[in-house]
């Protein structure tokens, strides 16, 4: 089992969002950073545990858990002129981008902010603590996401 960071903005799609969806499932659509997608589509794994992180907003921070209900697939957005994530070159023969099932498991009881995560010699190497990462899907190791969750 692996953990992940996948962030996301509440005004878009929030921790709430996810937890209100069918099945509580709901594919994370369009990335398009080749290094997210890879990790997406080479290394996530059905039951790895997923960080859920609001970004861009008044606090930013770890807000729930949830869980990889579906390994990669192709990411059917690209393919669709009329969605915000649609890709010319991606075709759904030769996809170019790829999305995984996350599902909800849980709210965090308080917002564990990026700014308590900042300097704590227990998440060093952790991708969301360095200058200018801005990555949406990051892996986590064990040891830090077992640090970030207890400071819950």
């Amino acid at each position: 089992m692996r953990y992940w960071l996948m962030k996301t903005e509440p005004g878009e799609f929030g921790i709430d969002d996810l937890a209100a969806r069918p099945g509580q499932t709901e594919p994370w659509d369009g990335v398009r950073n080749y290094q997210a997608r890879n990790m997406m589509r080479d290394e996530m794994k059905q039951g790895d545990g997923v960080l859920f992180y609001h970004s861009n907003c008044d606090v930013p921070g770890v807000v729930g858990i949830a869980e990889i209900a579906r390994e990669a697939y192709p990411d059917f957005t690209a393919f669709d002129p009329d969605n915000k994530h649609y890709d010319p070159v991606s075709k759904p023969e030769e996809p170019r981008w790829f999305m995984v099932d996350v599902r909800f498991v849980r709210k965090l009881r308080r917002t564990i902010a990026l700014s308590e995560l900042r300097d704590r010699p227990e998440l060093e190497g952790l991708a969301l603590v360095r200058k200018a990462n801005r990555l949406s899907v990051m892996p986590v190791g064990l040891g830090q996401w077992s640090f970030i969750l207890s400071l819950e």
